[in-house]
């Protein structure tokens, strides 16, 4: 088939999705909020069940090969049952909001259908979790999977179609490209309402040319300081819990640690009792030539890419011991001299000493992040809220996770912030919002409003103070 007559068949493919993806929604356009929770909680059921789980965690790691399949299932059930539960109190149907005083209220309304494009290493929870989102919002939604894990993304809509139809909605509310490819996936961005993107920048920037509104997401490559004061066992644990989940898969895995100088030898220890492995310069530089085989391309091998930590060392030639959980390099810089500064998606972690005061740290943290992954995640471990609060106010971070594991950048029970797999990283990374991107993303609003008694707008009140330096 010729360029022209393939672009044409896959377009008139991806318009007859969203043809019947507009039918379905429109079919749910006016439920009410008690209608729509009870089929996002039917959606969700569906894929946490424990056999479908554990079903499509086993898919999802021999399709794709990236991570491990129990995290998997546990990845599966916590993020889409934490979902569920943060949005129960979210109204997205109907008025959702009233104030009085000012006469407005806010009522909900649907986007349309919703594009969703899906990372290769994310299949299994992804889709489901995008999904719910879009649901709550009386929305459509049409998936756009990685060819390389396809399989896994279509069982996750197979199980969703059917709770639609169990609640009484549509199956075509849920749909996915079959075949996927470039083509189509462009197409539907265009012909969507809202894009919602997770993946590498390529194709985040690809759903902001598209024409369409979206949502995406930067480039990971979180950093994690530790100062002095810090509970060093509790960042240990963090740190290692965070790097071992899933091999790394997640965008907010420790990609860097930087340790204050008076207790960085007190926490490699305690990180190498919990299944790190330091590697020496030799190794280091062994690490690098496997990592990055072109110095000119800064994104890691895709062989090394959510591994097991003996399956890199095996490759580049290190010897680890059995229980190696993760690899540790000591890094000075930061830029592409300096690959390991960048995000790696993998079980290898960069440390980093620093001494003096906070400040230091920062800068540390601006460097990594200006060379990739600016706008996304930060962590300090750390008992002194005034170098807390000299991190929050001065890195380029959506995200600054105090005393936490990195990883609940993403929606924690212990802590307030949205669930979601879409950590979306401000101006800073490219996108339109810091937020993690939930439920309330997924509805328009529309303003009502009333009359109500003038407000009196005071000339004297706003300029007296201006005057009486500048004159008027």
């Amino acid at each position: 088939m010729e360029a022209n007559e393939k672009a044409k068949a896959e377009r008139a493919e991806v318009a007859s999705l969203i043809e019947r993806a507009k039918s379905a929604q429109r079919e749910i356009q006016n439920y009410t909020q008690q209608q729509v929770d009870k089929l996002v909680t039917a959606i969700c059921w569906a894929i946490v069940r424990q056999d479908r789980a554990e079903e499509l965690a086993r898919i999802a790691v021999d399709e794709g090969g990236f991570g491990n399949y129990g995290d998997k299932v546990m990845k599966i059930r916590n993020r889409c049952m934490g979902t569920l539960a943060d949005m129960q109190s979210v109204r997205t149907a109907g008025i959702i909001e009233e104030d009085p005083d000012k006469g407005l209220l806010k009522i909900a309304k649907p986007v349309g259908v919703v594009a969703a494009l899906i990372p290769t290493t994310g299949p299994d929870a992804t889709p489901p979790l995008k999904t719910l989102l879009a649901v709550k919002g009386r929305n459509a939604i049409i998936v756009a999977a990685h060819p390389r894990t396809q399989q896994t993304t279509e069982l996750t809509v197979k199980y969703m179609r059917e709770a639609c139809e169990q609640a009484g909605a549509s199956a075509d509310l849920v749909q996915a490209i079959r075949k996927p490819s470039l083509g189509k996936t462009r197409a539907l961005m265009e012909m969507a309402d809202l894009v919602v993107a997770t993946g590498g920048a390529g194709m985040v920037k690809a759903a902001y040319s598209s024409g369409t509104p979206a949502y995406g997401v930067g480039v990971g490559n979180s950093v994690h300081v530790v100062d002095k004061t810090g509970d060093l066992q509790d960042a240990a644990s963090a740190v290692t819990a965070a790097k071992k989940f899933d091999y790394a898969t997640s965008c907010l895995a420790d990609n860097a640690v930087i340790a204050h100088e008076a207790i960085y030898d007190d926490l490699v220890g305690r990180l190498k009792e919990m299944g790190g492995y330091l590697c020496s310069a030799e190794e280091k530089s062994q690490l690098q030539a496997l990592m990055w085989p072109d110095p000119d391309n800064h994104i890691p091998a895709l062989e090394i890419i959510a591994k097991p930590a003996a399956t890199i060392a095996k490759l580049a030639n290190i010897e680890v011991p059995e229980d190696c959980g993760y690899l540790i390099v000591e890094e000075t810089g930061a830029g592409p001299d300096h690959p390991f500064s960048g995000e790696k998606l993998s079980s290898v972690l960069a440390l980093y000493k620093y001494s003096g005061e906070i400040d230091n740290a920062i800068d540390r943290i601006n460097a990594i992040t200006e060379y990739q992954g600016q706008g996304h995640t930060c962590g300090i471990h750390s008992k002194t809220e005034e170098n807390i609060m000299a991190v929050a106010m001065n890195t380029k971070t959506g995200r600054v996770m105090i005393n936490q594991n990195l990883n609940e950048g993403a929606g924690s029970p212990r802590n307030g912030l949205p669930y979601t797999l879409s950590l979306s990283c401000g101006t800073w990374g490219g996108n339109i919002t810091t937020e993690n991107v939930n439920a309330r993303h997924m509805i328009n609003e529309t303003w009502v409003s009333r009359p109500v008694t003038p407000r009196v707008i005071d000339e004297e009140s706003l300029f007296s103070e201006h005057w009486d330096k500048h004159g008027r």
